[in-house]
């Protein structure tokens, strides 16, 4: 498979163990590519700054600036990459806060090999990973009326966008399932991000899920 079709990952992890034992694995995708590793945030954000990767696999726990100050940062770089936290269960409880600092996504330390690659192609696609015990715990914390009102700007076929980024669509599935142009999506999930005031994909999930835009 030629290089520029691959996925370009990044590794974040204060543990050259882990990092060593992912680029092993990764290394015998024919899609996926690592391009560099990082032992902590304040590397991982300027390595993704460089090196530009596709996907940025983080730790949260790390010395120094952590995976949810990495991943506010990693926000406001020109061309953000998709980030997948990896956690421990024991830990679960972290997940949530990463995911409202922008992670696409998050995987437990010992996934199998397989379900890593599989999830570090799902958010490269445009996939937000929720399962449904966290998108309970973030449902939870919110407010059941706010940006509520919000809703009532957003046009018939916004709402049909909306909807199927609830349901875990990428952008061009949404595209397929609507007749539409990869680029014209794009637009109206930039449209509802802005009309709904959310940062990115997890929250217009979220914000679906809890004012009932669920197919």
């Amino acid at each position: 498979m030629a290089d520029d079709k691959r996925i370009r990952v990044l590794l974040v992890d204060d543990h050259q163990v882990v990092r060593r034992g992912l680029r092993t694995f990764l290394e015998i995708q024919d899609d996926i590519e690592v391009v560099g590793e990082a032992s902590d945030g304040d590397e991982g954000v300027a390595g993704a700054e460089e090196l530009r990767p596709d996907v940025v696999l983080m730790d949260i726990k790390m010395p120094g600036t952590d995976g949810i100050e990495a991943l506010r940062k990693l926000r406001e770089l020109a061309n953000p990459a998709r980030v997948l936290i990896v956690t421990s269960f024991t830990e679960q409880r972290t997940v949530v806060p990463a995911l409202r600092a922008g992670a696409a996504g998050y995987v437990y330390k010992d996934v199998d090999p397989e379900a890593l690659a599989g999830a570090i192609r799902s958010v490269h696609a445009g996939h937000v990973l929720l399962q449904p015990e966290v998108a309970g715990a973030l449902l939870a914390q919110d407010d059941p009326g706010s940006g509520q009102g919000r809703g009532s700007s957003l046009t018939d076929r916004e709402r049909e966008v909306l909807t199927l980024i609830a349901d875990g669509r990428s952008n061009r599935e949404i595209a397929r399932a609507l007749v539409l142009s990869e680029k014209t999506v794009k637009t109206h999930v930039s449209n509802i991000l802005m009309k709904l005031d959310l940062a990115d994909r997890t929250q217009a999930a979220l914000w679906a899920v809890r004012h009932g835009i669920t197919g």
